[in-house]
């Protein structure tokens, strides 16, 4: 549409009620704060093709009074995002607490909080938080979509004194929003998705022992063991919202919405495990801290307390694939995402958390990481027409396989091949381990200074 338009060509969106705000913030962010929209009660998916055509007939009039006038005035809708002049904001009270009160509830109302209340970012506070970095405070560290905010190390400081995170946890902070920007991560189809699409963000490296993180119980939280995994996460997600301006219900379009966009850190234990890290697996040295980020619908609890043999195992944690996210997962059946600066190599990825315990009960049998990838690729299957489920075969993009048209019941692997799965050891105690489904691949980027 954008495109369309800035080439001269007038154009008007046919839009749903409940993305209204949406479609004005994105014209906005694209440099098209007039471009005209009509509206319509619901969106189209899902819906008889009558109730479809009896909305586009609703509003044809306005399509073509909106195609023939000059407009000067777009589907406006007042900004619920507040952006202020002034650097500094003043809250009093007749203590601290009153005005931290006034300050969460300012915050709140101005679409600058989670949710949960916030610490305030005052001058001490982000003297100190910007002490953790040795970067110019004004350095851009990337461009973040979907809102193409500026994150400069001084704004993701901001949003780690708000999280709870201390100086020597800003690091972490700047590598993941690094990760973010990468552009194999898409961050924009993720963050304004109408999916629950949540970042996990796995840690490796020296830094993990240095700030305090949790690799051991309940590694994922909640609870003081980690607090640090928690406040780092949560800084991340303030970072999607204030800077690349992922706000709910105006850019991001979550349908239900998950618990785990809050926050969901761990760092690897790399103590316990009988393998190379998953910073290792990716050519990074033993020596140098590294944030990874796999973009997760969600997750499942897996465990087999009586099996010693890894492919009774594997046919167990293979259900999880085989069920829980399986058309999400099929996705490399109808090819790439279409924006051009991604190439052929991106793949759609999920993600094993494994218990030490596990971990070296597989390596005492002989397997490694490549071994597991590939048994659960093998044992990881569902039909074609299972994969494809109602897709338009227009979008299918293996032309070397439209046999499989004529021959549905066909079992094919949930994800492309083997290395679609990562593999990292966390946590301790029993053999309890996770399996995450999700939404393109990780990314993983060294932790500066």
């Amino acid at each position: 549409m954008t495109e369309l338009e800035k080439r001269g060509v007038p154009t008007v969106g046919i839009v749903a009620q409940p993305f209204r705000k949406d479609a004005v913030r994105t014209a906005e962010t694209f440099g098209l704060p007039e471009l005209q929209f009509s509206i319509v009660p619901e969106a189209f998916t899902s819906q008889p093709r009558e109730r479809i055509r009896d909305m586009v007939d609703a509003a044809f009039d306005d399509i073509v009074r909106r195609l023939r006038e000059d407009a000067t005035a777009g589907e406006k809708v007042e900004s619920e995002i507040v952006t202020l002049p002034d650097e500094w904001l003043s809250f009093g009270g007749d203590d601290a607490f009153e005005a931290m009160r006034l300050m969460n509830e300012t915050f709140l109302e101005y679409q600058w909080s989670d949710g949960l209340p916030l610490l305030p970012p005052t001058r001490a506070a982000m003297a100190a938080m910007l002490s953790g970095a040795e970067r110019d405070p004004d350095d851009v560290v990337a461009v973040l979509e979907p809102g193409f905010g500026l994150a400069t190390v001084r704004k993701i400081a901001a949003n780690a004194v708000m999280a709870g995170c201390s100086p020597a946890h800003l690091p972490v902070v700047i590598a993941a929003v690094e990760a973010l920007a990468d552009p194999h991560m898409d961050v924009r189809d993720k963050a304004m998705s109408t999916g629950m699409a949540a970042p996990l963000v796995v840690v490796n490296g020296p830094i993990r022992t240095r700030i305090g993180m949790n690799a051991g119980i309940c590694s994922l939280g909640p609870g003081s063991p980690s607090h640090v995994n928690t406040v780092i996460g949560r800084a991340v997600r303030l970072c999607m919202m204030n800077v690349g301006r992922t706000y709910p219900g105006i850019s991001d379009m979550d349908t239900i919405g998950s618990p785990m966009k809050y926050s969901m850190v761990v760092a690897e234990n790399e103590e316990e495990s009988p393998w190379d890290s998953y910073a290792a697996e990716k050519g990074f040295d033993a020596g140098t801290s590294t944030v990874t980020i796999q973009f997760c619908y969600g997750h499942s609890d897996l465990h087999d307390m009586w099996n010693t043999d890894p492919n009774k195992v594997i046919q167990v944690y293979a259900t999880a694939p085989k069920y829980m996210g399986v058309v999400s997962s099929g996705l490399w059946l109808v090819g790439r995402r279409s924006d051009p600066r991604h190439g052929t190599e991106e793949k759609e990825g999920a993600f094993l958390l494994l218990s030490p315990q596990r971990a070296n009960a597989f390596a005492r049998n002989g397997w490694d990481k490549k071994r597991i990838r590939d048994a659960l690729y093998r044992e990881a299957r569902a039909s074609f027409r299972t994969l494809m489920f109602s897709r338009d075969p227009k979008m299918f993009a293996h032309p070397e396989l439209s046999w499989l048209w004529d021959s549905p019941d066909t079992m094919l692997p949930i994800l492309e091949d083997g290395s679609c799965f990562g593999i990292a050891v966390t946590g301790r105690g029993l053999s309890r381990d996770a399996y995450f489904w999700g939404m393109g691949g990780a990314v993983t980027k060294p932790i500066g200074k």
